[in-house]
């Protein structure tokens, strides 16, 4: 009898060490007017404050977690805001394939405790500068408390670049930056609002980083030549 109780104790030792780990994460998907980008909200603070977009696999350095993220097959863009994650998939997968394992890599990533970015670099693209003229800073100011908390509520946001000549120059990400309806959001809501309160802005233009169009590019070229190989094997 004494045997067989100590025969028990050791196997409710062991079926305590060895109880796998509950996932306690809970997370909540939002659609976006892109229908290639989810939003996720974790449930947990991802930047805190702030925007982070990753064009690419290539511009992901910085963060453990959009890396691990652009190991999933069909994801093409990954952007984080101060308490979700917005996921671009390319055109050529579902997000019935892609959902599952953006799950298991977001719930894997916090349990480990690795920060969501490993090295932080102040690019307050934003920040306003003692030479900027007074049409500049109100169109800043407009921005930042009329359009960009509705564009971030869509799982993206807008970053300004420069005003020349009457025109605004501005760079969409995340979910906005593929989103079929961008033009008509800049055109009919952005470009509006601007001018009605300053009448100096004559329109207003999307742009892209070269660094952004270099990386597609080699994407697209990577794509390509395994496509080739593939069709000749």
């Amino acid at each position: 009898m004494l045997v067989l109780n100590s025969f028990r104790r050791l196997i409710n030792t062991q079926s305590i060490s060895f109880k796998p780990r509950i996932r306690k994460l809970f997370i909540q998907v939002q659609e976006t007017p892109n229908p290639n980008s989810l939003k996720y909200f974790p449930g947990k603070p991802v930047l805190g404050s702030g925007t982070r977009d990753f064009p690419s696999c290539t511009q992901s350095t910085s963060s453990p977690l959009a890396r691990q993220l652009f190991r999933i097959e069909g994801v093409e863009r990954v952007f984080f805001g101060p308490d979700f994650i917005t996921i671009t998939k390319n055109d050529d997968f579902e997000w019935a394939v892609i959902k599952p394992d953006v799950y298991a890599t977001i719930m894997d990533f916090y349990s480990s405790g690795q920060p969501v970015v490993s090295e932080e670099k102040a690019q307050d693209l934003n920040k306003t500068c003692d030479e900027e003229d007074e049409t500049v800073l109100m169109i800043k100011e407009l921005l930042d408390t009329r359009i960009r908390p509705t564009v971030q509520e869509d799982g993206g946001d807008i970053i300004f670049k420069d005003f020349k000549d009457g025109i605004v120059r501005l760079k969409l990400q995340g979910s906005c930056s593929s989103c079929p309806s961008s033009v008509v959001t800049l055109k009919n809501g952005v470009q509006n609002m601007l001018q009605f309160y300053i009448p100096d802005v004559l329109g207003v233009e999307q742009v892209e980083d070269e660094l952004d169009a270099v990386s597609k590019e080699q994407f697209d070229k990577l794509e390509q030549n395994i496509h080739n190989k593939e069709k000749s094997e």
